[in-house]
């Protein structure tokens, strides 16, 4: 069989072996009866858990519409323009409106990059603005003691309205609702008393009935004040499936049931190897974001296996902090170690990587510098087939397969 993966802008294949593969992880196709438009509409139409937009936001007010960078898969451009229209329609103009671009520990956006996130039309209309740490309110502290930290153009709205994508979150258990607003909208201090949650055993992916970490978000946000989310569940060519609007708690449960049935995929055993991608850019940009996929590729790999880890990675590592960890780590254990005494953002991903090595090689297929990657205790291919190939040799060309082209999607139980 001819396997695809995602990769940068362009596709890896590689052949396998049928008797070998013994499973190829794709979402499950629900049935889509509209256009992604037409589904938006519906999902303002047929708000979840509390009243619709003109009726909430009638009494006008400065609204902060707060959605994802570009680093993130979220069509913030087929979404805006129809709520913009609806929050004009309940008398509010767009000279009140700003939308926010959430970095969290992200870099600043170019211009070209926010028209991008927005489409021209929206770029022209309303105010677009990246998020800024170092210009926050702080509103209080959760029952964790995380500081609620946030940007002032959110905080000094009158509403706040969050857009996103859901997907399995790998200590948050899912992304979207008021995730938007805490880690997105926060400064790296609040963020890392966030993420400090991540090392409780029911901080991970596909959890979030008793998620700590998942429950201080929620805690912010409602100390925040969130009025309203539009998530969307995407499939794998990004497009929307499904739109979920309304209570920002209540929507955003119905989206992770949703997607739970989509992307959760039950395996016969684990594998000698997993071959893994995040499905392409933007998803591949760095290694910071390319993690995500081996963190879901763990639970699919047996102990002492071979993960082929295949991002474009352009951008490099990513990020400031996960590099100096990354690259001036003498082993994994290191790692696990350091931030078991120290918890520091981006070092938790780094530490997080390094339990994944504890467990299983890793075959990093990248753009990135070979003398890199063996710097950071992994083995580098320019190819997914190269990587196969040498993998198969560690089995005597007999080891068993578990394909996940979309890998930071797909979340695989036994």
């Amino acid at each position: 069989m001819k396997l695809e993966f995602g990769y940068g802008n362009t596709i890896q294949t590689v052949d396998v072996d049928d008797s070998l593969l013994l499973a190829e992880l794709l979402p499950v196709h629900p049935e889509v009866n509209c256009s992604e438009s037409t589904e938006i509409e519906r999902s303002l139409d047929e708000p979840i858990g509390c009243a619709g937009i003109e009726e909430l936001f009638s009494n006008g007010g400065k609204v902060a519409v707060v959605t994802s960078d570009v680093t993130r898969p979220v069509p913030t451009y087929r979404i805006i323009l129809p709520l913009l229209n609806r929050l004009n329609e309940a008398g509010i103009p767009d000279s009140d409106i700003t939308v926010v671009s959430a970095l969290g520990s992200h870099r600043h956006q170019t211009e070209e990059e926010l028209m991008k996130l927005v489409g021209e039309e929206c770029y022209g209309r309303v105010k677009v603005v990246d998020s800024d740490p170092d210009d926050c309110i702080r509103l209080g502290f959760t029952k964790n003691g995380t500081p609620v930290d946030i940007t002032r153009t959110v905080a000094e709205a009158d509403h706040r309205i969050c857009i996103g994508n859901v997907e399995f979150h790998y200590f948050a258990g899912f992304s979207g609702g008021v995730k938007a607003l805490m880690p997105g909208c926060s400064t790296p201090a609040a963020i890392q008393a966030n993420h400090r949650l991540m090392t409780d055993p029911r901080s991970v992916a596909g959890n979030i009935d008793d998620n700590p970490l998942r429950e201080d978000i929620e805690e912010a946000g409602r100390m925040i004040g969130a009025d309203f989310i539009v998530n969307v569940v995407l499939d794998e060519h990004k497009k929307i499936v499904r739109a979920f609007s309304g209570d920002p708690v209540k929507a955003h449960r119905e989206a992770c049931g949703f997607l739970r049935n989509m992307y959760g995929v039950r395996i016969p055993e684990r594998a000698d190897i997993v071959i893994c991608s995040q499905g392409g850019a933007p998803k591949d940009i760095n290694l910071y974001q390319t993690q995500k996929a081996l963190d879901n590729a763990k639970h699919a790999v047996k102990d002492g296996g071979v993960i082929i880890l295949a991002g474009a990675c352009g951008e490099g590592l990513g990020g400031t902090v996960f590099e100096k960890w990354m690259t001036e780590a003498s082993s994994p254990d290191e790692l696990i170690e350091r931030i078991g005494k120290n918890f520091v953002l981006g070092g938790h991903k780094a530490a997080a990587i390094a339990m994944v090595q504890k467990r299983a090689d890793i075959f990093m297929v990248s753009e990135m510098d070979p003398a890199l990657v063996e710097n950071i205790f992994m083995f580098p291919f320019r190819t997914v087939s190269d990587a196969y190939r040498e993998a198969q040799k560690r089995f005597g060309g007999r080891g068993t397969v578990i394909a996940m082209p979309f890998g930071g999607s797909t979340l695989p139980f036994v």
